[in-house]
């Protein structure tokens, strides 16, 4: 058994039990970065990013969550996805003009899904009656409505 972890070691170019360090790493395994260090790369990293993409990151987010909310059947739940929907659609005006057009896109063919499937929902089922006739709850003159 022993020869074989050496072959998988050897052919993942090393010996057995042997460390190998990562090409220009400039420190040994042992040697990890320091919390510090940590931290200053993590701000480094933190003074590139542009509120503008974290924003379009979340607009694209909350889209494809809002798709879930409506395409699968055990978590449909069209109130959240219309919430998505609406969240999204407030949020084109912030993101880089180039990506504008995609978002609104992309919130249009959700749009189109919600209806679908907000359609399905309110459709009677056959041999059921349907909504009531009559009284449809909108106001209209002379409608017997106190004013």
């Amino acid at each position: 058994m022993a020869d074989d972890e050496q072959h998988q070691e050897e052919m993942r170019g090393g010996s057995a039990g042997e460390a190998e360090e990562p090409p220009d790493s400039g420190r040994s395994r042992a040697e990890q970065p320091s919390e510090e260090e940590l931290r200053a790369q993590l701000e480094e990293e933190i003074r590139k990013v542009r509120v503008e993409d974290v924003v379009l990151q979340s607009a694209v987010s909350i889209l494809n969550l809002s798709a879930r909310r409506i395409a699968k059947d055990d978590e449909r739940d069209l109130d959240q996805a219309k919430v998505g929907i609406d969240a999204a659609r407030a949020l084109v005006e912030l993101v880089n003009p180039e990506a504008q057009p995609q978002l609104r896109q992309a919130i249009s063919e959700l749009q189109v899904l919600y209806a679908k499937h907000a359609g399905e929902e309110s459709a009677p089922e056959e041999g059921s009656p349907g909504p009531p006739k009559g009284d449809s709850g909108l106001w209209t003159p002379g409608g017997g409505t106190d004013g």
